[in-house]
């Protein structure tokens, strides 16, 4: 995979277009959300695509930030790492069928009705299983062209609202619900999965130099593709309490008006974000698959998760295996899976920040094409604003009821679970 099908693929991966952020508008309002979705990227983004470039650039290997983890901290740690990812991926891609839904349920309800969701999203985890079995090149190059066809739309609708916008923009209302950490929440969600393009490291051309060109590309990309159309649209005065979930055709209605135009625009908008939710899936069908083949070649899991396809060399069982645990979630609500994949996946990722800090210590002449500026003190520095977050995404799962218990109690017991699988399956080793 080359520089250009990566940044496709990464920028999948971490936002798959600006579909998802309707709720930080309908949370914080047009003022709260823009500073959300530019302070979220130097706090957040910036810090996970410094620490990816160096890791990745350092150590290329398949199974990415398990390796990193496993190398500066131990085993138990690497296992920990892996498990996390692996759990939270759990939640996280039932999100992009639950967004697929949406959009198509926006549009034509009757097709969504009743269990009928539940059944589309199983067929699209499936389709982009088999997707993945045609290996990463297929992958990456299949992402650039789905980029394209999800962006056109925006900048039309962008086009449009700065045309017809009213001269001072979306006058103050009162937001009928208020959810400034929930906002901040989604906000972490949609700048998430930077570590995701490491564990094919090995499927991609000359790693060492395209990695960190291809991190500090995306985070570029990813926020001038979040900032601008909500800008534009909060240029027209339209209130926040407008947007909801999977609600950028309705928002396009609003800014066109009913003509002919406006159902074009909406219906392709539909169509972007049934895109971006596929593309975003199938990309990281192929991140989080390679994760069982690592873990089964280390002893882990067995032998045959780390089968692969004789001409893809895409490794089927662990896709297969990954799919069938990722249509579990299906039956939950965007904020619930949003919540527990934040909170997981964020402690993978400051294991990492604390792999970046250990072979700093441990392995200090590492051969690192690229490396943080500023020695061990700045390496350490750049995991403090993501740890902050995380603690409010800590906050934020007290507040989010699952059935007897809350978010926070059900991620706690998927983390002590994590302990327990290492223990019973380290005789693999």
């Amino acid at each position: 995979m080359t520089l250009l099908p990566l940044i496709a693929a990464t920028y999948f991966m971490v936002a798959g277009g600006p579909y998802g952020l309707e709720d930080t508008v309908s949370q914080a309002g047009y003022a709260g959300a823009i500073l959300i979705l530019l302070l979220t990227p130097l706090l957040w983004s910036l810090p996970t695509a410094l620490m990816v470039s160096e890791l990745a650039s350092a150590l290329p290997q398949q199974g990415g930030f398990y390796v990193w983890v496993s190398r500066g901290m131990g085993r138990f740690w690497g296992f920990q790492e892996a498990w996390l990812s692996l759990a939270g991926s759990v939640f996280d891609m039932a999100i992009y069928p639950t967004l697929f839904v949406g959009y198509l349920g926006h549009f034509a309800p009757a097709l969504t009705s009743g269990r009928r969701g539940i059944a589309i999203g199983a067929a699209m985890i499936a389709a982009c299983a088999l997707w993945n079995l045609l290996g990463a090149k297929v992958v990456g190059g299949s992402s650039l062209v789905m980029s394209i066809v999800l962006l056109g739309p925006f900048v039309v609708l962008m086009g449009y609202a700065i045309w017809r916008h009213s001269g001072l923009g979306a006058a103050p209302v009162a937001l009928h619900r208020v959810d400034i950490l929930g906002g901040i929440l989604v906000a972490m969600w949609n700048y998430m999965g930077w570590d995701n393009a490491s564990t094919f490291a090995d499927e991609v051309d000359r790693p060492q130099r395209t990695y960190p060109l291809a991190m500090f590309g995306t985070v570029i990309l990813v926020a001038v593709t979040y900032v601008l159309p909500i800008a534009a649209v909060a240029l027209t005065g339209l209130d926040a309490n407008r947007w909801s979930t999977g609600g950028w055709a309705d928002i396009a209605r609003a800014v066109l008006g009913n003509g002919a135009v406006s159902q074009g625009l909406a219906l392709a908008l539909t169509i972007g974000g049934m895109v971006g939710a596929a593309g975003t899936l199938n990309a990281l069908t192929m991140s989080f698959s390679r994760l069982p083949v690592v873990l089964a070649e280390d002893g882990f899991l067995p032998k045959v998760f780390a089968k692969r396809h004789l001409k893809t060399g895409a490794p089927w069982v662990a896709i297969l295996a990954c799919a069938t645990a990722w249509a579990l979630c299906l039956g939950f609500s965007f904020v619930k899976l949003i919540v527990l994949d934040v909170l997981l996946t964020g402690l993978s990722i400051l294991l990492e920040f604390a792999a970046l800090v250990a072979l700093r210590i441990r392995e200090p002449d590492l051969p690192r094409p690229y490396r943080i500026p500023g020695g061990l003190f700045i390496a350490i520095a750049v995991g403090v604003f993501p740890f902050a977050l995380l603690v409010l995404t800590v906050i934020r799962n007290q507040a989010e009821p699952l059935g007897p218990i809350n978010a926070l109690h059900l991620g706690l017991i998927i983390i002590a679970a994590g302990v327990l699988l290492y223990w019973a399956s380290r005789h693999r080793a």
